[in-house]
């Protein structure tokens, strides 16, 4: 399956009943899914005089080629009630659908140009497309969908509306509130936070670690910096977690974090001598009382030549030291801590044979696994 994005508009008629109905229409065929979907969007009509639009972009998982992705729209445009015409300039219309991204690919085309010649000039379409994606990179203008938002010269009024959207199959996420994707350094965590946020229209909630200034000096000195450094992450985590979890979106389904504010008590319990850790775990038990719990906490599991090859491909200068035996330490302490608390919402996922950012299967069976681990959860 590809991830394609697509831009809907309409000016005509029940403008988000029209909305409603292309998403609806386009998942008629099997191999089309819509993955996630915009807040809506009140705009003013561009190139033209006429009603303001409602806009939202989506994203798809399809196996139709882009040609084949590209009639597959303009049939459900038809079905819809759009009528092109052969008049030039812009026109009111029941509904617009517009291919803008298909995976990283560049066509040019007669009948077909991806990405969206007018992305970053459109605000109407950079504004809902930040929504789901703001880390998307436009291939050719290597800016993200967020940059290219920031840096957008159509100064145009866009009102977010109480309207909303929803994919016709079955989201695997929707009836769960938190869920938090743990794991070892390098274990791929915020990766697979951020693709099921994107994909299943999740609130993400991503732990902030590169601005803490005692995680570079304690992997050079970790008896001299553990203490404040497991204690600075604590109120990092703890200050973030509850602003976070206390604004619940309204236009998303879920919240997914890559991390859970247990790990604090994991990771003093490696680096911490005796004395400190019960000073650590008092305070620590006071904070824990007030935060959500998560509806299921995944482990993502890589043995520890995966994560060190990991981590150096992502090229981080302080961690590039960090020994084998203390990824083992933490391994064994997330362990432990599964092992004696026995919390029924645990999934264990192995994934030292899986490429899930690459691998587009693969990614597809941690999903299938979760969904599966909430089937099972729902009948007990």
């Amino acid at each position: 399956m590809k991830r394609a994005y697509l831009s809907i508009g309409s000016n005509l008629g029940d403008k988000i009943q029209n909305l409603q109905n292309a998403i609806t229409r386009l998942e008629k065929d099997n191999r089309l899914k819509v993955a996630a979907c915009s807040r809506v969007y009140q705009t003013p009509a561009w190139g033209f005089t006429g009603d303001d639009f409602l806009n939202a972009c989506i994203a798809v998982e399809t196996d139709f080629q882009p040609p084949e992705l590209l009639h597959h729209i303009l049939h459900t445009e038809k079905m819809l009630g759009r009528i092109r015409t052969k008049e030039k300039g812009y026109h009111p219309r029941t509904i617009d659908i517009d291919i803008l991204f298909y995976e990283d690919e560049i066509i040019r085309q007669n009948e077909l140009i991806i990405p969206h010649p007018r992305i970053a000039d459109r605000r109407f379409v950079l504004q809902p497309l930040a929504d789901i994606a703001p880390g998307k990179i436009h291939p050719e203008l290597k800016k993200t969908v967020g940059q290219l938002l920031e840096t957008c010269a159509d100064k145009s009024d866009i009102t977010i509306t109480r309207h909303s959207l929803q994919a016709e199959k079955e989201n695997p996420f929707s009836s769960f509130n938190y869920i938090a994707i743990e794991g070892n350094i390098g274990s791929g965590k915020t990766s697979l936070a951020t693709m099921i946020a994107e994909d299943f229209n999740g609130k993400l909630i991503l732990e902030r670690f590169a601005d803490n200034p005692f995680l570079p000096k304690f992997y050079k000195d970790q008896h001299r910096y553990a203490f404040p450094l497991e204690m600075s992450f604590l109120a990092d985590r703890y200050q973030q977690f509850t602003d976070d979890t206390s604004q619940p979106d309204l236009f998303k389904n879920f919240m997914v974090s890559d991390y859970d504010i247990f790990k604090s008590l994991i990771f003093a319990r490696v680096t911490l001598g005796e004395d400190e850790f019960r000073l650590y775990r008092k305070l620590f038990d006071i904070m824990y009382k007030e935060v959500i719990k998560p509806d299921i906490y995944v482990y993502l599991y890589q043995d520890t030549e995966r994560l060190l090859q990991n981590i150096r491909k992502r090229g981080r200068k302080y961690e590039q030291d960090i020994p084998d035996n203390y990824l083992e330490k933490i391994n064994k302490g997330y362990f432990d801590f599964i092992r004696t608390h026995q919390y029924e919402n645990v999934l264990i996922l192995d994934i030292s044979d899986l490429d899930f950012v690459q691998n587009k299967n693969d990614y597809k069976i941690i999903i299938d696994k979760i969904h599966h681990f909430k089937d099972k959860m729902q009948k007990l």
